[in-house]
């Protein structure tokens, strides 16, 4: 008894320091997607730039990655920017080769901001990839002072061990989405 007590107090422990240094970054609520399938990726953000409140959060869509839409933020403003894909793809019969290439969040005043001692969530949606595998999400992060740039990416795999600013990490996998396509 007294063994599994101390084996679930090391997990606990564990799972704690695990969460701790993963609100340390911008990250993905989701880690992982079905590939081909439409996905709702929420980007938390869990502190600001070196204290200072966030003022704004700006992310480049993946290549691959079709049909993004940012949700509204009450009390932020929101962008999305469209351009040439990097990788066209076909929707209903129709080559599209232009679409939403980055999505930023700006909160409309200074009360808006969220403080560094906050946590919140901005989100958007589209559709991952048909091929599994690594999707890196880059996103800079702007404060009242400074800013961040989320945009580290290894140079192969998934592990974000040794860098200091990891890109928000979806591991596109090899399963059929329940549900099937949605836009």
């Amino acid at each position: 008894m007294k063994q599994a007590i101390a084996i679930y107090l090391v997990a606990a422990c564990a799972a704690f320091t695990g969460a701790s240094d993963a609100f340390a970054h911008i990250i993905l609520q989701d880690g992982a997607a079905a590939a081909g399938s439409s996905y709702r990726a929420t980007f938390r953000v869990g502190h600001g730039c070196d204290g200072a409140p966030t003022t704004g959060i700006t992310v480049t869509i993946p290549a691959g990655f079709t049909g993004a839409q940012p949700m509204p933020k009450a009390g932020w403003t929101t962008r999305a920017v469209t351009g040439k894909l990097d990788q066209p793809y076909e929707l209903h019969g129709k080559k599209l080769t232009d679409g939403v290439v980055e999505i930023s969040w700006t909160a409309s005043s200074p009360e808006a901001a969220l403080p560094s001692d906050f946590y919140d969530e901005f989100v958007l949606r589209g559709t991952t990839p048909t091929k599994p595998g690594p999707l890196w999400f880059k996103v800079v992060q702007t404060c009242t002072q400074g800013s961040m740039a989320w945009v580290e990416v290894p140079a192969s795999g998934t592990s974000t061990k040794g860098l200091k600013a990891p890109a928000a990490l979806l591991d596109v996998l090899d399963i059929q989405a329940a549900g099937g396509h949605n836009h």
